[in-house]
C-alpha cells in the first residue's frame, strides 16, 4: 500500500519533521535526527548563520534532509514576510514553516497576522505550512487562501501536554482536504500515537526529542509512536463498549 505523505510537490515517506533546537550538542542532534527517520528537518531562519561564512548550525546537518525554514521568534507578519524571503534566497526553497507568535508567554499564533502574511507568501508562490491554533474555523480559512498544509498546536510550544483537545483536531480533518501537522507540544511518544490515530497526516516536533534525558533513544520512540499511530488509524479501531464481549464467543458451541 502506497501511504506516502504528499505536501506541496513532495511526497515524503516518514511522517514525522523534526527540529533542531535546544540539543545539547550537535553531535547529539545528528545522532537523534539519524534515529527519528524523519527527512524534513525545520531550522529557525533567525537563530541561525545562513550565510556559513562562520559556522553554523547547518553545518552538522546531513544535506540528505530537506530542510523547512521556519519564521519562529517573529511577531508580525512583515517580520515574517521578511524572513521566509530571507530563507528562500539562502536555502533555495519554496518551503516554509509559517509562524507569526502575538504572545511572548504562552507562544500562541497571532491568527490575523499569520493570515495577513500567508496571503503574501503563497501568492509569491511559496509552499506555506502554518502554524496555527486548534480553530477548524482558521484552519479552513488558511486552506483556502491556499496552503499547502494546516499545522495545529496539540499544546503550548515545549509543554510536553500532548493533544488537550482532540475534538477539535478532528474536526479540522473532517473539515479541510489537505494535510494536517500536527505541530507542539507533543511530550512523548504516545503523545504521537494518538495524534496519528486520530487521522493526523504528520508531525512536527522539537522539545519532545531534545529535551529528553536520552533524546536518541527519544527520537526513535517518537518514529516508532508516530508509525504505530498511523498503522492503527488505517488498521481501524474497534468501537468503545461500556460492557465486555467475549473473545470466544459461546453462541453456536454444541453442549
Amino acid at each position: 500500500m502506497d501511504d506516502r505523505l504528499k505536501i506541496g510537490n513532495r511526497i515524503f515517506t516518514s511522517r514525522l519533521m523534526v527540529g533542531t533546537g535546544k540539543y545539547p550538542t550537535n553531535e547529539i542532534m545528528k545522532r537523534a535526527l539519524e534515529e527519528s527517520g524523519a527527512e524534513v528537518v525545520t531550522v529557525a531562519v533567525r537563530r541561525v548563520n545562513l550565510d556559513r561564512k562562520s559556522e553554523s548550525m547547518l553545518d552538522h546537518i546531513d544535506r540528505k534532509y530537506i530542510l523547512l525554514p521556519n519564521t519562529a521568534g517573529c511577531y508580525t507578519a512583515g517580520d515574517a514576510i521578511r524572513t521566509a524571503r530571507l530563507a528562500r534566497e539562502a536555502l533555495d526553497t519554496e518551503f516554509v514553516k509559517l509562524e507569526v507568535l502575538g504572545d511572548e508567554k504562552t507562544l500562541f499564533p497571532d491568527n490575523e497576522a499569520l493570515l495577513e502574511a500567508a496571503k503574501v507568501l503563497v501568492k509569491e508562490g511559496f509552499t506555506v505550512l502554518p502554524y496555527t491554533n486548534d480553530d477548524p474555523i482558521i484552519a479552513k480559512k488558511l486552506e483556502d487562501i491556499g496552503c499547502a498544509a494546516v499545522m495545529p498546536l496539540a499544546a503550548p510550544i515545549g509543554s510536553g501536554l500532548g493533544i488537550r483537545n482532540p475534538y477539535n483536531i478532528r474536526i479540522i480533518l473532517e473539515t479541510i482536504k489537505v494535510p494536517v501537522i500536527v505541530d507542539a507540544g507533543v511530550g512523548t511518544a504516545s503523545d504521537a500515537a494518538i495524534a496519528m490515530e486520530l487521522g493526523c497526516h504528520g508531525i512536527l516536533m522539537n522539545t519532545g526529542i531534545a529535551g529528553a534525558k536520552d533524546p536518541i533513544s527519544m527520537a526513535k520512540a517518537m518514529r516508532l509512536g508516530t508509525e504505530a499511530g498511523r498503522l492503527a488509524f488505517l488498521a481501524g479501531r474497534i468501537p468503545r463498549k461500556l460492557y465486555a464481549t467475549a473473545s470466544s464467543p459461546v453462541a453456536g458451541l454444541i453442549e
